[in-house]
């Protein structure tokens, strides 16, 4: 898998990495990503760490002051999260949709990408 990461962050404006606070493996896992990423991903990319199972803090293996410092040394966003209670899940992509910087809003032709527009709702009609 190692191997055909590139193909998945290559060209992508942000990058999540999440590692369990439960598990001190994890998080020296994820520190070998992050090289990764900085080595071969594009140079802007906005990184984000998440620190997952902050519902399981009681069993914590990982120290939040410790995950913090390293996200800052490496200029990351920091969250801890819980994607079984939906904690912190939103404010980590709202923090992340703010260090994006925009674009163009009008890119030269043969630019890549697209602009999502909202469809006008076509009138109900009624039979009679």
């Amino acid at each position: 898998f190692r191997a055909l990461a590139p193909m998945y962050y290559r060209g992508s404006a942000a990058a999540i990495i999440v590692y369990d606070i439960t598990k001190e493996e994890t998080f020296s896992t994820l520190k070998n990503w992050v090289r990764e990423l900085r080595q071969h991903g594009p140079p802007s990319i906005v990184v984000a760490i998440a620190g997952n199972k902050c519902d399981l803090s009681d069993v914590r293996e990982v120290m939040e002051r410790d995950a913090k410092d390293y996200a800052d040394s490496i200029h990351a966003i920091f969250v801890e999260t819980s994607a079984k209670n939906a904690i912190n899940i939103n404010e980590l992509f709202i923090e992340i949709s703010r260090r994006i910087p925009s674009t163009d809003a009008n890119p030269p032709s043969g630019g890549k990408g697209f602009k999502l527009r909202r469809q006008p709702s076509e009138p109900k009609r009624s039979c009679c």
